[in-house]
């Protein structure tokens, strides 16, 4: 390809049709509160969901028999709170629980071509899938097929391909634990770990990191923990719209006096003030409560410099100050800190604020929050991964925390938040393209087969080898690939370049058009609905951000009598591709005790899993770390010396960092609305720095083409943006994912952790024209 090759922009709107014109205004109110509220019941009017709607609240995220939100990971409340809930999650569960239907009229009626012109929003809207569908090439449009014959579609190709790695085996969050063991055990007992998952997207470099650092890819801190820290500090996360039921904990932790700070290029709603919904007398007397008590607009990709700038301080004052450092918990439980304190004193205090755009003075005031707490907790999102240092970055968070043993001990430790809701518990019960050979071992011992040992495809490799027809079955658990990958008309070639796709889904979306020459969408039943088996009816169990796993029961009657539950679709396709497989795929799928008593036999942390799943809120994973139990090649926590990357773009160049807005999950988008960013109508922008327009001869909506260069030096453009101003830091810019997702080539992925860069494109942007 040559340097100077532009990639297509998708011709198709992802959101709605526009209300009315679009406008900016900054957002003054709290967040949550009654703007939260209004939004809840506009959505149940347009659902009608005015009996089911209230019902799904009372119940979801409760430990009694209810069911486990399908939106965030955030933890459901250490109390039982009777409302643990928030506006995104109640968005997520009528838009699942939708009276709409697509069945065979409606696939009769539409062609594939003629749907591939409708927006994203309008697929989804359509409503729930209602039986299997096979793509039928000679009229372009789906057909119906029975279960039987779809599964045995699928083992026929499957058995066909000359090796087992010409497939691979995506997930979304959204998997059960259950299902995700069952998920990789088919993949295995075919013999291949191609396992991709939307972690090699968004944490795979928290993973990374933690592993490296601690022994353990997960976070140690609890909901408890949030509870009594005397710190937190919040990086990269907008959590009014990704983690709503954080301003909870953070109303809370500002109520008792703890200090939190914000660290992002955006200052987010979630960072200011929030009135808790189910607060009834804050509600009533509109009483706000702060969330943060300082905030530090950091460079895009220059929180490593930050957080090497903290560090610096604090070493500094231990020169005077002997209770600066923890040095009895550096001298016992770490190694590398001699050489860690070597670099953090070779940094000049001039890189470290150029790098991260912050003045010392205000790294200093966080520096000392820092210092003044007896136990902090640092806690991250995607602003933090999505980056070519993103395995460093964490790491250093990791650094920051050993220098005052913020570690094993009650509100202190790194916190990482998890989008999806079971997305850490997928990779815990076995979709993983790296697994390890302890895993693999057990695996082997209890399920009776002999699985893999080379490393699979992750979901950048994936889309390589289906490029290039080495892959050539692509099944996808959840989640909407094609619109989630990034490099979106090369992610679409390979897609339609495989000899078969398997879509498992509950609604219409993008990744049901854009399929190989055989397409297959089966439909399973969601989080909210009774799953009936041989055995009664069925609970299955999630992880949440903080290793707490719980049941998960439905409550409404399936969409359709022609449902599979996600078990029982992996089991149906699991035999037709295995025939003569001993797994017991059709007795596990009749009671789900079973798939559990075999995963307490081979996964850690999950002795006992029928008994202690079924406690109240159930049971946390153990954590290694958390007791100062290190799996390092060292046995102890290990700090590590990554020198600070340049990260101040170029001259004429910005940095540009995807994201999504209030109004969406993931890729599902419920209005071209952005209420916490003062956004209406409107989806197809970029936010600017104020003084950056003003350079480049840019006016409020003025249309823009934005030009991110690759590091392989193609080029990929999308034309006709609007540009509105924000208060972001010079050399910074922003806009929606999946729109601009477009601009993130293929090869844009960090070394340290194969993760596309989707916080930190390098782009220009100029007047259109």
């Amino acid at each position: 390809m040559s340097t100077s090759e532009e990639r297509e922009q998708p011709t198709h709107r992802v959101g709605p049709v526009p209300e009315g014109e679009p406008s900016a205004r900054p957002y003054h109110h709290p967040a949550a509160g009654w703007g939260a509220a209004k939004s809840v019941g506009r959505v149940l009017a347009r659902e009608k969901q005015w009996v089911d709607g209230p019902r799904a609240i009372l119940r979801m995220n409760h430990e009694n028999r209810g069911f486990d939100c399908p939106g965030c990971a955030w933890p459901d409340d250490t109390k039982g709170l009777h409302l643990d809930i928030c506006e995104n999650g109640i968005k997520h569960v009528t838009w699942e629980m939708t009276r709409k239907r697509v069945g065979r009229e409606f696939f009769a009626a539409h062609t594939v071509t003629e749907l591939s012109s409708w927006s994203d929003f309008a697929l989804e809207d359509q409503g729930r899938l209602t039986e299997p569908m096979v793509y039928d090439p000679d009229t372009d449009h789906y057909v119906p097929i029975s279960w039987k014959d779809a599964f045995a579609l699928f083992g026929r190709v499957v058995r066909e391909l000359d090796s087992p790695d010409r497939a691979a085996y995506y997930t979304s969050g959204r998997l059960g634990n259950e299902a995700t063991f069952l998920y990789q055990l088919m993949a295995r007992e075919l013999g291949t770990n191609n396992l991709p998952d939307c972690s090699n997207m968004c944490h795979e470099a928290s993973g990374r990191a933690l592993t490296a650092s601690l022994g353990t890819g997960k976070g140690t801190v609890d909901l408890k923990d949030w509870e009594a820290t005397d710190a937190l500090f919040v990086m990269g996360v907008n959590a009014a719209s990704n983690a709503p039921r954080m301003l909870t904990a953070l109303a809370a932790a500002y109520d008792r006096g703890a200090q939190i700070v914000h660290i992002n290029p955006m200052v987010e709603a979630a960072a200011t003030r929030t009135i808790v919904p189910h607060d009834f007398t804050d509600m009533a007397l509109l009483k706000a409560t702060r969330t943060g008590t300082l905030n530090l607009q950091v460079r895009i990709g220059g929180d490593m410099a930050l957080l090497r700038g903290m560090a610096k301080a604090v070493l500094e004052q231990a020169r005077t100050d002997p209770k600066a450092l923890d040095q009895e918990f550096i001298d016992r439980h770490t190694t590398g800190f001699a050489a860690y304190r070597a670099v953090c004193e070779a940094t000049p205090w001039e890189e470290i604020e150029r790098q991260s755009g912050i003045a010392r003075a205000d790294i200093l005031k966080a520096a000392r929050i820092y210092g003044d707490a007896d136990r902090s907790i640092v806690s991250w999102c995607l602003g933090i991964s999505q980056h070519e240092h993103g395995v460093d970055t964490v790491r250093e968070i990791v650094n920051l925390l050993l220098l005052r043993g913020n570690l094993g001990r009650e509100g202190a430790g790194p916190s990482p938040v998890r989008g999806h809701s079971n997305v850490q518990g997928n990779r815990t019960c076995g979709v993983d393209h790296r697994p390890g050979g302890a895993f693999l071992d057990r695996l082997a011992e209890v399920c009776g087969i002999e699985p893999p040992r080379e490393h699979g495809l992750d979901t950048v490799g994936t889309v390589e080898a289906m490029h290039r027809g080495e892959v050539q079955v692509f099944v996808g658990m959840g989640g909407n690939f094609a619109m989630a990958a990034p490099d979106t008309p090369y992610t679409w070639a390979a897609l339609r370049n495989c000899a078969l796709t398997v879509q498992v889904s509950t609604k219409l979306n993008r990744s049901h058009l854009v399929h190989g020459k055989q397409a297959l969408i089966l439909p399973c039943l969601g989080r909210t609905e009774k799953d009936q088996q041989r055995g009664g009816v069925q609970s299955t169990s999630v992880e949440d951000s903080m290793s707490m796993v719980h049941l998960s029961v439905g409550m409404k009657r399936p969409a359709s009598p022609h449902l599979l539950s996600e078990p029982a679709v992996i089991a149906g396709l699991a035999r037709a591709a295995l025939p003569d497989s001993a797994t017991p795929w059709e007795w596990y799928v009749e009671d789900y005790d079973r798939i559990r008593d075999t995963m307490a036999q081979v996964l850690d942390g999950f002795e006992d899993f029928n008994r202690r799943v079924r406690l109240p809120l159930g049971f946390r994973i153990k954590q290694p770390a958390r007791e100062l139990v290190f799996r390092t090649p060292s046995g102890k926590a290990e700090f590590s010396t990554a020198p600070l990357p340049d990260v101040v773009p170029a001259p004429g160049t910005l940095a540009l960092g995807t994201l999504r807005s209030h109004d969406q999950w993931n890729t599902t988008l419920y209005s071209d609305n952005d209420r916490y960013r003062g956004i209406r109508n409107l989806r197809t922008l970029v936010f600017m720095n104020h003084d950056d327009m003003r350079d480049r001869g840019i006016a409020q909506f003025d249309p823009v083409d934005i030009t991110a260069t690759a590091k392989d030096g193609t080029t990929r453009a999308l034309r006709g943006y609007l540009a509105v101003p924000y208060g972001l830091p010079r050399g910074c810019a922003a806009g929606y994912m999946p729109e601009m997702n477009v601009l993130v080539a293929l090869c844009d992925y960090s070394v340290q952790s194969d993760q596309p860069l989707m916080k930190h494109l390098k782009v220009t942007i100029a007047p259109a024209g």
